[in-house]
Formats: C-alpha cells, sequence, structure tokens
C-alpha cells in the first residue's frame, strides 16, 4: 500500500463533523508530539501531517489517508 505524500505548502482539504475544510500542509510529523493538548502517536512507520486551516488558522494533525490535494 503506497502512502499519500504531501510536502510542506500543499493545499489540502479533510473531512469533519461539520463539512471539509482547507489548510496547507505546515510539516511532516515523524515523532510523538502534542498539539493543543492533545497527543499525536505519529512515528517513522506511521507518519501524520500537521496542517493549518485556512479558515480559523488552528494547527491539526491528520493521517495522510484523511487529507486530499485541493
Amino acid at each position: 500500500m503506497s502512502e499519500k505524500s504531501f510536502k510542506s505548502g500543499d493545499k489540502v482539504r479533510w473531512d469533519h463533523s461539520q463539512g471539509t475544510t482547507t489548510g496547507h500542509v505546515v510539516r511532516k510529523q515523524t515523532t510523538p508530539t502534542k498539539i493543543k493538548g492533545h497527543k499525536v502517536a505519529a512515528s517513522k512507520d506511521n507518519p501524520e501531517y500537521i496542517v493549518k486551516s485556512d479558515k480559523t488558522g488552528a494547527l491539526a494533525a491528520h493521517k495522510p489517508s484523511e487529507l486530499r490535494k485541493g
């Protein structure tokens, strides 16, 4: 299974409970971290992408499978 790949600055969109949000990739996270007190269990084998919402400016972590270029 090939992983979706994004790079810093890529425009992306993702679904959430209120619909779809757009933003851009800040970085690929390959080590555990925290965002707003929430644990991000990223690793080299299970990376997540830190994205910044265009609407709110908030940072969030998403698995590659949750993101679409857009």
